[in-house]
């Protein structure tokens, strides 16, 4: 189950997840989240 849920992110770490999402969606034709990426990248690290 999913929670929403409010976040600061500092102006740095937006742009590199935005470019990381950018990224992603080059790789297919699908349209990938802001909310996934945050997703993915956090399972990760964790």
């Amino acid at each position: 189950m999913s929670k929403r849920i409010s976040l600061i992110i500092d102006d740095h770490t937006y742009k590199k997840l935005r470019l990381k999402q950018a990224s992603e969606m080059k790789k297919t034709t699908a349209t990938v989240s802001f909310s996934k990426v945050i997703n993915d990248i956090l399972k990760k690290s964790i």
